[in-house]
């Protein structure tokens, strides 16, 4: 693996090259000048998937859930607390399964939340129901990019 990653702006989505030794240090987007870490989970939509999911080198979890789901709404805040500690070794985005039905069919998605770990776009972990905090970063660990 190269030292540095390809990883899309959250924001504008273009496409940045960041060296992995450089990721602590709160990097912006060359385009737009915002930074590509916010410490706090993306919404992902049919639009922005292909960017911040296919095409980014750094590793995604995603959390599939919707609004009207008590169990979605205890795991928001741990899924954004674990956001703002492990940014920016992963990248952390949620997709709301009501207003995406054809992006949460296409990953199959039977029950929420589920969360799922994407590697250079590919499925590598997937994980249904909600988490305490504990056991979310020990799921998420393995996973995590080493800089």
């Amino acid at each position: 693996m190269s030292e540095a990653l390809l990883l899309a702006c959250p924001h504008c989505l273009s496409m940045n090259r960041i060296q992995r030794a450089r990721l602590d240090d709160a990097p912006s987007c060359g385009k737009c000048k915002q930074p590509l870490f916010t410490k706090t989970p993306a919404d992902l939509t049919a639009a922005n998937y292909d960017a911040i999911v296919n095409r980014s080198e750094l590793p995604v979890v995603v959390d599939f859930g919707a609004s009207w789901c008590g169990p979605c709404k205890m795991m928001a805040p741990i899924f954004a607390q674990a956001a703002s500690e492990l940014e920016p070794r992963m990248r952390f985005a949620k997709l709301d399964t009501e207003s995406e039905q054809a992006l949460a069919g296409r990953f199959g998605i039977r029950s929420i939340p589920t969360l799922i770990i994407f590697r250079n776009g590919q499925e590598v972990a997937r994980q249904a129901g909600a988490m305490q905090g504990s056991q979310l970063k020990s799921w998420l660990a393995p996973h995590l990019l080493v800089t």
